[in-house]
């Protein structure tokens, strides 16, 4: 490949994959409960504070392969891939596993049982999904939501670099949708990928899947729970949503800072938050119920236009070709040495200082499920990188899906983002020159070996 101080081990499927399916397209989805006891703040009433594993098998008669999406974090990436491959008998390249990234999520070991390993409901969710194998056809789809902004921007108050709406900076609208249906046309499962922040609990004291998990209920409740509907993020490195009053006076409530009617600044009460010992009052009901309410309302509106994408998505196939593809590119590291990650005072908005550090590993893949390329990287990946990768891969129908098969280099900036005193730009290990470069052109190298290799 054609990279600058990048070293590349292609990790390429051992199994032989035909170009065309042997028996036709079969699919099985699950959904397995995760959620960890109630807190003392837990209102309990609302569908989003349940947080799922969601599974999707694929079996074309020449191999399998595994969606999976988390409402929470997995620590054991690698060891839960390689027992879902054992599992299903397919290659690692062939499963993706993505968190759905909500800052109010929780580790999926199940709770409900403290001493089961971290993969338990993985594979859990896994195995039921097989068992409902069932012939099925693939569509894929778009729509547009405005729901996200990018929230790279100067503060009106300090002049300096923090988190506020930018709506004139870089932002993908865009909804993608893949449907696996029966050869009826009900639906079995749908994958979606959508590029927002899910941070609309974070320090408030409560679990919730968030909007994903608010829109992914909202779905499959439309459907009599007859579907399974499996949410991923798109490139939200540099996206929050565009409405964030609820949530900033849920955290003032904690804080204990006063709310008013209009959208007050979120620095000022998530800062001192995010610190030990920071002497957090519990949230008021009220104001807790407001957000939820509010999580419930995002879900609502984004579910609408997945089920929209899903009512006009009539092109399908039975029988298309499934293959995995994944390498590792390295690309130059380095470490902060001033300001804290957590601490407002340093977090942003000055000047960062480093050290130079081993080189930072980008798992960057594609799955191909026919004409369509699920890429995925372990990251999270600024808008303006995932439109570049969108505007110059062979595939059209490309979803890029981010904070995927591992916890890698955290935030992936673009070049050009580099000279924002932001907390993603300031605290990533990458050097810059490398990622933004490296990810286009890899998956567009992995997309030009699939379609060769048919």
């Amino acid at each position: 490949m054609r990279f600058k101080h990048i070293s590349m081990l292609l990790l390429l499927a051992t199994a032989s994959v035909a170009a065309d399916a042997g028996s036709g397209l079969r699919v099985g989805a699950a959904k397995v409960d995760f959620t960890p006891p109630a807190g003392p703040s837990q209102l309990g009433k609302y569908d989003h504070e349940r947080l799922y594993v969601r599974a999707i098998v694929l079996d074309n008669g020449a191999t399998r392969a595994a969606l999976i999406s988390l409402e929470g974090s997995q620590n054991e990436w690698a060891n839960t891939s390689k027992l879902v491959a054992e599992e299903l008998k397919c290659p690692l390249p062939n499963i993706i596993m993505s968190s759905t990234h909500t800052h109010s999520g929780a580790s999926a070991g199940g709770a409900a049982n403290p001493n089961a390993p971290p993969s338990q409901p993985v594979l859990e969710a896994v195995r039921q999904a097989k068992a409902k194998l069932e012939p099925a056809r693939v569509g894929f789809g778009t729509g547009t939501m405005y729901l996200n902004v990018n929230r790279d921007a100067i503060a009106p108050e300090s002049r300096k670099w923090t988190q506020y709406s930018n709506v004139d900076a870089p932002s993908d609208k865009t909804v993608s949708v893949v449907t696996f249906e029966k050869p009826t046309g009900e639906p079995i499962a749908v994958y979606v990928n959508y590029a927002m922040h899910p941070i609309n609990g974070y320090v408030i004291g409560v679990y919730s899947g968030d909007f994903p998990g608010a829109m992914s209920r909202y779905v499959e409740k439309a459907f009599g729970d007859n579907v399974i509907v499996a949410f991923t993020q798109g490139t939200s490195g540099d996206q929050n949503p565009l409405y964030l009053r609820p949530s900033n006076n849920a955290m003032a409530s904690r804080a204990g800072n006063k709310i008013t009617g209009f959208e007050i600044n979120r620095e000022e009460s998530e800062g001192p938050l995010r610190m030990p010992n920071n002497n957090a009052k519990p949230v008021d009901p009220k104001v807790l119920d407001e957000m939820f309410r509010f999580i419930e309302s995002e879900g609502q509106i984004l579910g609408e236009e997945v089920i929209r994408v899903m009512t006009w998505t009539k092109k399908t196939t039975s029988d298309p070709r499934i293959e995995g593809l994944q390498t590792i590119v390295n690309c130059p590291g380095r470490k902060r040495t001033n300001g804290d990650a957590y601490d407002p005072t340093t977090r942003e908005g000055i000047a960062g200082t480093y050290v130079d550090m081993p080189p930072v590993g980008l798992q960057i893949g594609i799955l191909g499920i026919g004409a369509v390329a699920l890429a995925s990287i372990n990251g999270e990946v600024y808008s303006l990188i995932g439109q570049k990768v969108k505007d110059t891969a062979p595939l059209k129908n490309t979803v890029f899906v981010t904070s995927a098969n591992g916890r890698g280099p955290g935030y992936i900036p673009d070049d050009g983002s580099y000279g924002h005193q932001t907390f993603q730009v300031l605290n990533t290990n990458l050097k810059p020159g490398c990622a933004e470069t490296s990810i286009v052109n890899t998956i567009a190298d992995l997309e030009t070996q699939y379609l060769n290799r048919k």
